[in-house]
């Protein structure tokens, strides 16, 4: 303490401040805030973009200036667009994480604060409990029954104890049972510890940038790599071939070099990043509006492919509110001293907050004043009891509740009155018959027994024998109105509901017929432990109902069905949930959960519903609809207009196009896309999950890219045969076509609906007629001279239009023909 000049009491608010200036944030590695100057930088990192950038220098240096500024003009253009719509997204993203921080309580002043993790300091003293994340490394000063789960730095499967004392300078972090590491999370027990590193100075910190940290890659991630390995493949085979050709034909091998880059750059998804980061928080921001904070953003697609949820009932399909409807004796008759014994249990108890002691206390309030707590063995999902030692004058007597099972497993006797009788057979088949008929009811029974206890220094779980059994506490938590048209809901977006909880599977099956859920099969937690794997696996996708599990058992549910190929969502808040939340495809947590299964989890939901669940779902479903739109849009009229123009280029005595046209459709053709993420999505789409389907879009890519190029031959015969246009022509007649074309079918892409029963967004629209417009107009320009264009034959612009529009018309039919044969 005297070395970290710090106190029992912890530091104070100014030293605190002061520290953090000179330490700097508690984050494993030093996080750089994105600036907007970065942002910018970014666009311009593509090495397409490089070479492009390489090739208009080389331009000036061949004192070829208009041409070089038009180029680099176009190239800032569309960096300065993707700038300012990813910045604007990669702020909002910023501030809807900020609403999820993990929290850590610290002394300051000598009074407990929650803080912010990352502002924790060396000499802060923290508190710790039953969930909560270790904010950094440090001393344990007090424990109480403390086990922390530090498999993330040393492996080990079970949680270990920690207390204060001293280690071997050289000990391992293992072998080090005083101190508690960044990272690790609290299993049971409670504790107070110095903290004496933060940071990149923390265990954590430096094995950070060993170890494989990353989330494993989503299916969304894995899909959208492989589209670009795709198209790059193509680019670079075109592109090459393209450029040998040339350059073998004997063109001008500059304007060859730059002709076939720009067609790199048209081919080349360099907008995919951008699109799917600004499609990704704009959907992030819409779901917050729906009371769900995203925390990853790559796991939307994984929210709106997922078609099983598993979920606890309680808060859930539950009001969530607990209320203790009886406290009753042995014989099932109202007990005050029931009652009194579990207020005192509940009332002097430290460690983990649930909502059971809440209704306890709520209950009633009587006179405990002549009591001291003496110690207390907390609450662990093992043990399943909490026990508490309180003092009345020279008498001591540890009180028990908990699961009624794990109850009874520690008593001797039952209290019948004032006397005691021996639990045996009998006795036990009177308390199983009245535990199942109120389970029946719908109620939450748990035991209480207790037994006086000899005065000693500490007392521990080895202390829970021999008890008397005193009673039942009855808990009702009543089903929350409307869950009954969610769970439909859900089960129309195709979305299966199963519960697994720890609770007993009279209680489970209560509920479930009570919220109208269709019961398939009911698995308890002992039946589970007798499957194989294999068996598992069958089981777990045929039952609705998993009851009486514990923590590793949950996991293991969620990897059986995902092993059976669901896209598996997990719900859950507490401590015991963090397994299964980290093993889930999509995991759910509350804005009231405890810090580790915050951390654990992909999405928070400011509100336990599952209404508002089922708005994200939709909202998972629309950003990732509105991705693959741009991947269509790419594959279909983009792909198809490069593909044609470097054909052209190997029959025409000339370049069919000019580098800076090229650039300049390809700029002009990314500004509708730029506003797919405030298009609306069809109905139909959003019906049920979607996963990501690589050999559907290559199929996509392969008719609607061929189709496009039949169009821009025709676009090519019309003006070479018909106009015997010359190259300035040739290429302001293929330039107009190209881009009317790229915008219009657009509209036909964007959805699988014909396009008169689904209405793009006003964005989308303005945008389309604006880039429209401006492709008219230009050829007419003051700008058309520097651009290499001339002014257009009335009788081409009407011909030209003829063709876009059999080209759409074209397309609609297609896309008919397209989706119902992969129906078939």
């Amino acid at each position: 303490m005297a070395a970290l000049g710090t106190t029992p009491g912890g530091l104070g608010t100014v030293e605190a401040r002061q520290r953090l200036e000179r330490f700097g944030p508690n984050t494993p590695e030093a996080q750089e805030k994105l600036t907007a100057l970065g942002v910018f930088i970014n666009q311009f990192r593509s090495p397409i973009i490089l070479i492009l950038i390489f090739a208009t220098a080389v331009s000036a240096a061949l004192r070829d200036w208009i041409d070089a500024l038009i180029i680099l003009a176009i190239v800032l253009g569309s960096g300065v667009l993707s700038f300012f719509q990813e910045y604007q997204a990669n702020n909002a993203v910023e501030k809807l994480r900020a609403r999820v921080m993990i929290k850590s309580t610290v002394l300051r002043d000598g009074r407990p604060q929650s803080i912010s993790a990352e502002e924790v300091v060396p000499g802060d003293v923290i508190l710790l409990s039953a969930g909560s994340l270790v904010p950094a490394d440090g001393v344990v000063l007090e424990a109480r029954d403390l086990f922390v789960n530090q498999a993330v730095l040393t492996g080990e499967t079970f949680p270990v104890e920690k207390h204060p004392g001293s280690a071997p300078a050289q000990a391992g972090l293992a072998r080090r049972t005083n101190c508690v590491f960044m990272g690790t999370s609290v299993h049971s027990g409670s504790a107070r510890a110095v903290i004496v590193h933060t940071g990149a100075a923390t265990a954590f910190g430096q094995i950070a940038g060993r170890l494989t940290l990353r989330p494993p890659e989503t299916e969304f991630e894995r899909g959208i790599r492989q589209f670009g390995y795709l198209l790059t493949e193509l680019m670079l085979l075109l592109v090459l071939g393209v450029f040998a050709i040339n350059a073998f034909l004997r063109k001008p091998i500059l304007d060859s070099l730059l002709f076939s880059i720009a067609l790199a750059v048209g081919l080349t998804p360099q907008l995919l990043p951008a699109i799917i980061n600004i499609n990704l928080s704009k959907g992030s921001h819409a779901m917050a509006g729906a009371g769900v904070i995203v925390r990853r953003l790559a796991s939307i697609e994984n929210f709106g492919s997922m078609d099983v949820l598993c979920t606890d009932k309680t808060g859930t399909l539950t009001e969530g509110v607990v209320h203790l409807d009886a406290a009753l004796d042995v014989k099932g008759q109202p007990s005050d001293e029931v009652f009194f014994h579990a207020y005192l249990n509940a009332h002097f108890q430290t460690g983990l907050s649930n909502p059971l002691d809440e209704a306890i206390l709520a209950h009633a309030q009587p006179e405990v004043g002549g009591f001291s707590k003496v110690d207390e063995v907390p609450y662990d999902f093992v043990r399943k009891r909490l026990s508490v030692i309180v003092q009345d004058g020279e008498r001591r007597v540890l009180i028990i509740k908990g699961a009624l099972s794990n109850v009874l497993a520690v008593c001797a006797h039952a209290r019948d009155g004032r006397a005691l009788v021996p639990l045996d057979h009998e006795c036990l088949a009177r308390i199983e018959d009245r535990f199942a008929k109120w389970s029946e009811q719908g109620f939450r029974v748990i035991g209480v027994a207790t037994k006086p206890v000899p005065p000693q220094p500490v007392y521990s779980r080895e202390d829970e024998h021999g008890l008397a059994f005193a009673g039942f506490l009855l808990f009702f938590d009543p089903p929350k109105a409307g869950v009954r048209d969610t769970i439909a809901d859900l089960a129309e977006l195709g979305v299966q509901l199963k519960i697994i909880t720890g609770d007993n599977k009279f209680v489970t099956l209560h509920i479930a017929q009570a919220i109208g859920l269709e019961v398939a099969g009911v698995l308890t937690g002992a039946e589970l432990d007798a499957l194989r794997d294999e068996a598992v696996w069958q089981v777990a996708d045929r039952t609705t109902l998993f009851a009486e599990v514990d923590p590793n058992q949950k996991e293991r549910i969620v990897r059986a069905l995902q092993k059976m190929g669901h896209v598996v969502g997990y719900m859950g808040d507490g401590i015991n949930d963090a397994p299964a939340l980290h093993t889930a495809d999509v995991g759910i947590s509350v804005d009231t959960a405890v810090d580790v299964a915050k951390e654990a989890a992909d999405f928070v939901l400011l509100e336990r519903s599952l209404a508002v669940l089922h708005q994200g779902i939709l909202q998972g479903r629309t950003t990732f609809a509105n991705t693959l739109k741009y991947v269509f849009m790419a594959t279909s009229a983009n792909f198809g207009n490069m593909f044609s123009m470097a054909g052209a280029s190997l029959f025409l005595p000339f370049l069919p196009m000019l580098p800076k046209q090229i650039l300049l459709i390809n700029f002009l053709t990314d500004l509708p896309e730029m506003s797919i993420a405030t298009d609306h999505v069809d109905e139909v789409f959003v019906r049920r999950p979607r996963r990501w389907d690589i050999a559907f879009i290559r199929r996509f890519m392969i008719v609607f890219g061929v189709l496009s190029s039949v169009f821009d031959y025709l676009a090519f015969g019309v003006l070479v045969l018909l106009f015997q246009a010359g190259p300035e022509l040739f290429r302001t007649g293929w330039f107009v076509e190209s881009v009317l074309s790229a915008g219009l079918v657009v509209f036909a892409v964007r959805t699988r609906l014909p396009f008169t029963r689904s209405r793009p967004s006003k964005t989308m629209l303005t945008v389309a007629g604006a880039v429209a417009l401006a492709t008219l107009t230009l050829p007419f320009s003051p700008l058309a001279t520097p651009l290499g264009f001339t002014a257009l034959p009335r009788t081409y612009l009407v011909t030209m239009i003829a063709i876009v529009g059999m080209y759409f018309l074209s397309a609609e039919w297609a896309k008919r023909l397209f989706y119902h044969r992969e129906k078939a």
